[in-house]
């Protein structure tokens, strides 16, 4: 991971250059770089070979940028990005690549924002050095309908489904744990959730998480304030970042039981067998003193309260 901080204060990329024959190859084999592309019928997105490999991180983001302003057939698939939008800076430090666009960027259609967002990030993170993108508009940090700060996206946040559109729903129930009325043990409750089939599993748990309790004889674990930064997961592992609101206090419960409503209630529904968790990036974090953050945690079910 890079902790070197690239920085270009007036990158403006015009994305309506002459395609360069030798980066691109039809369908990549396996191990080829790549980029995604839309096909023509706005639906799932396209994997075409593109050689964006460069000297440093910083060549590269800037190889695939100019990347998204080539299309070998046009009328087969077409660039994620639109002509108008550019980005007008990018920021790259401690894997976290930060893409600033102009206004333009705020009048693209749902369809369309959504698959340029997953093309964009499924993409630079093939990049040694980027593990998460994050999107501005302007100066401002790209929110979904609600207002919500999106944040920053891994590729497991998109999820592709053959024969479905990308920004297509789902339901599911869920099991959530929250802590009793003492803050000394926890306990399951149900829900049922609409979400977006473009986000894991995993994303879904921790937010609904975060939402608290619909039962009033239960307690939030998971200050409401607390933004999720990224969520990944890797060989059996869900990695989770939050922001210092998760190390707020004032809640009235044992931290050893926050940390295992987490981490029970993603491994209960997702598809991991432990949880790591940091705090803007960093795990040598003591929980309230309490808890050690810095390996992986297993699910303990013997703190449930039947």
């Amino acid at each position: 991971m890079r902790k070197k901080k690239f920085e270009i204060l007036s990158l403006v990329l015009i994305l309506t250059l002459v395609a360069v024959g030798c980066n691109r190859k039809g369908d990549p084999k396996e191990g080829e770089p790549y980029l995604y592309y839309i096909n023509e019928e706005e639906g799932p997105l396209v994997k075409k070979a593109y050689d964006w490999k460069g000297e440093n991180a910083r060549e590269e983001v800037e190889n695939i940028l100019e990347g998204f302003g080539h299309t070998e057939d046009p009328a087969e698939y077409h660039s994620p990005m639109p002509l108008k939008v550019r980005v007008e800076k990018y920021t790259l430090e401690d894997g976290k690549l930060d893409l600033y666009f102009d206004e333009d960027y705020a009048t693209m259609g749902t369809v369309e924002e959504t698959l340029c967002r997953a093309a964009l990030v499924q993409s630079f993170v093939q990049i040694d050095g980027v593990d998460m993108v994050k999107i501005y508009v302007g100066q401002e940090a790209l929110t979904d309908k609600s207002g919500q700060e999106i944040g920053y996206m891994r590729a497991e946040d998109f999820v592709q489904n053959t024969g479905m559109a990308l920004n297509s729903y789902q339901r599911a129930s869920m099991t959530l744990f929250f802590a009793n009325g003492n803050g000394d043990k926890l306990k399951r409750e149900k829900r049922e959730v609409r979400y977006s089939s473009n986000m894991s599993i995993e994303k879904v748990l921790v937010e609904q998480l975060i939402k608290g309790p619909d039962s009033g004889s239960l307690k939030a674990t998971i200050p409401p304030e607390t933004k999720l930064l990224g969520i990944s997961v890797k060989e059996g592992i869900c990695y989770v970042n939050f922001d210092e609101g998760f190390l707020m206090e004032g809640y009235d419960i044992n931290p050893k039981i926050t940390i295992l409503s987490l981490v029970n209630t993603i491994i209960e529904g997702g598809n991991t067998s432990q949880v790591q968790i940091s705090v803007n990036g960093k795990t040598d974090v003591v929980f309230h003193d309490v808890v050690d953050l810095s390996k992986p945690i297993s699910r303990d079910l013997d703190i449930v309260e039947e």
